[in-house]
Order: structure tokens, then C-alpha cells, then sequence
């Protein structure tokens, strides 16, 4: 399952602004709200919205170039400014106690924005996205009822590994780029079927690729479309109900195919008149009379699925499965 949106509430916020230097941190915020001005990702709607909140103008931004996978620069006050995920330190200079820093937040399971200029990393913005309240109780559903839970988010292993241990998922997949997803979930089709869990634009691949696509419904409208099944509420905890729901529906037809299979070995015998010679026949009328009677039982006993009662307690709800 992806994390922001999914596992998390999906509304990022500023924790925390640390800088180099004598660069303040509203300076910080007037040049990252700039950059990320234009964007729709949750982390840069973060960054404006704290810079709307402390009533900073955002930075007038030109000439964008996209860093691929890590952020992007543009030009401010005529310098080359930039600002991305932790990634960049691997291309731009950045202090040692920057780097112990940034490392401190992400045990904290804060991602972290770069921000800088001119080739140096000057500043670190903590952006924390907790998880859902129900995130704990579903995962806990899901593995008493068998399931194998796996992150996978394109964030930091160590701001996922966080998360992860907060509300208890076997497995982390981090650091994975956009269009990785699917692959990824290819890989954990090798083992076995498997339903992905998501809502961002990003997830659409993924949700197409699994076994089971299962899309948020305050998600993307494309990540809706790829989905095989779609949550009206942005709960995961309704995961479990459509799992539970699902054992159900499959419990039901294997009861239909029985009684249908011994409605059939009774019913053809009768019909081809094997109990003639006792002088017990069926006309051809009463033959598909009790046809249609078949299909009408199987029809009733589906209908009889739109009066389950799902308990809202999740370990009640996975032992009544």
C-alpha cells in the first residue's frame, strides 16, 4: 500500500525550518514557497500553506528545470535556487551537521525538503504527515486475517521505516520513484496475488498492475479509474470491510454451486425418466418449472449478501469473516 494518503492522513505540515548561516526562517520559506508556487504535491502545498500562515509573499520564481526523481531549480533574485527530496544531497554540497540533522528528523518520521542555492544545501525543512487513527487497527486486521502488509512509497527508508513500526507493517519499500511502482508490485506478484492500496497519480501503474487494484476514493481521478475497487471513504479500515466482504461473497457462490450441483444430479436423473419404470415421470412443463425454481433459489440466496451486518470493530469484523 502507498503511504501518503493511504496509511496517512495525506495533509502535510511544516514542523520544522533549520538554516545555515544568518538566513532567517522566513527567508527560507518566501524562496521555498516560490519554487514550489506552481505545484500540487502534498509536501509543496505544505510549504505554501505555512508560508500563508505566517503571511509570507512567495519569491517570484523563474526559468524551471525539473531535477528528474529529485526536485527542481529555478532562477530567484537572479541566483540558482533549488529545493527537492533528500536525494540531492548526493549532487550538492551540504554540512555535516546538516546531514546529522537531517538524519534526526527522519527518525522522527518527518520527510525532509532541501532547500539551497549556487551548488550548497542551506536549508532543511521537517514536514511530518501522521497516520490515519485508523491506519493501527486495519493493518492489525489485515495480518490476523493472514495478509503479508508491505509499504511502498517513494519517501525516505527512514521516515518509512518510522511510520511503519508505529503502526506495525511487515515490510518497507522505500526510496522507490514514480514509475517503479509496477514494478515492484511484479516482483510481489511472484509470491503470490496481491492488492495494492492508493490514491495518488503516481499509483495508477501500480493499482492496474496488482492482483486487486484498490483506490481511495478522495484520490486521483486517474488512480479511481485503475482501481478494481473504490473506497468511498478515505479510510482504510474499509480495506478490511471490502477483504471481509469479499471472503463472503466467495463463501456464498461455493454455496450456490453446491446445492445447485445437487439440485442438478437429483433434478436430470428425474427428468431423463430413470424412475419411469415405477411409473414416476416428469412432464416437460414441470422439468422447466424446477429449472427456473433453480435460478430463482441462487438469485435469492446472492440478495441474501445486502443483509450482512459488518461490526465496526475491527477484530470482531476480521473474526466474523
Amino acid at each position: 500500500m502507498d503511504k501518503t494518503g493511504t496509511i496517512t492522513v495525506g495533509k502535510p505540515q511544516v514542523t520544522d525550518i533549520i538554516s545555515i548561516g544568518r538566513i532567517s526562517e522566513n527567508e527560507i520559506l518566501r524562496i521555498a514557497a516560490g519554487l514550489e508556487d506552481s505545484s500540487e504535491h502534498p509536501l509543496a502545498l505544505a510549504v505554501i500553506n505555512e508560508a500563508k500562515d505566517k503571511k509570507i509573499t512567495p519569491a517570484v520564481a523563474k526559468n524551471f528545470t525539473a531535477i528528474s526523481g529529485k526536485g527542481v531549480q529555478a532562477l530567484i533574485d537572479g541566483k540558482q535556487v533549488f529545493i527537492g527530496n533528500d536525494r540531492l544531497s548526493d549532487d550538492f554540497n551540504m554540512t555535516d551537521d546538516l546531514k546529522v540533522k537531517m538524519t534526526s528528523l527522519q527518525a522522527q518520521a518527518k520527510t525532509v525538503v532541501l532547500v539551497g542555492y549556487d551548488g550548497q544545501i542551506i536549508a532543511l525543512i521537517g514536514i511530518q504527515d501522521a497516520p490515519k487513527s485508523s491506519s493501527k487497527a486495519a493493518i492489525r486486521a489485515m495480518q490476523k486475517s493472514g495478509f503479508h502488509t508491505v509499504m511502498l512509497t517513494g519517501d525516505n527508508r527512514l521516515v518509512a521505516q518510522a511510520i511503519a513500526d508505529d503502526i506495525g507493517i511487515d515490510e518497507v519499500i522505500a526510496d522507490v520513484m514514480p514509475g517503479d511502482k509496477a514494478q515492484h508490485i511484479r516482483k510481489l506478484q511472484e509470491k503470490g496475488a496481491v492488492a495494492f492500496v492508493g490514491d495518488g497519480i503516481n499509483d495508477a501503474p501500480a493499482l492496474s498492475t496488482a492482483t486487486v487494484g484498490i483506490a481511495m476514493g478522495s484520490g486521483s481521478d486517474i488512480a479511481i479509474e485503475s482501481g478494481g475497487i473504490v473506497l468511498v471513504k478515505n479510510d482504510l479500515m474499509d480495506v478490511v470491510t471490502s477483504l471481509v466482504l469479499a471472503r463472503k461473497t466467495y463463501s456464498r457462490i461455493l454455496i450456490n454451486l453446491f446445492w445447485a450441483f445437487i439440485y442438478n444430479v437429483i433434478g436430470i436423473p428425474v427428468a431423463a425418466g430413470i424412475f419411469s419404470a415405477l411409473g414416476f415421470t416428469l412432464s416437460p412443463e414441470l422439468a422447466g418449472l424446477a429449472m427456473a425454481l433453480s435460478s430463482i433459489t441462487v438469485v435469492l440466496s446472492s440478495l441474501l449478501l445486502n443483509y450482512v451486518r459488518l461490526p465496526k470493530n475491527s477484530e470482531t469484523l476480521i473474526d466474523n469473516s
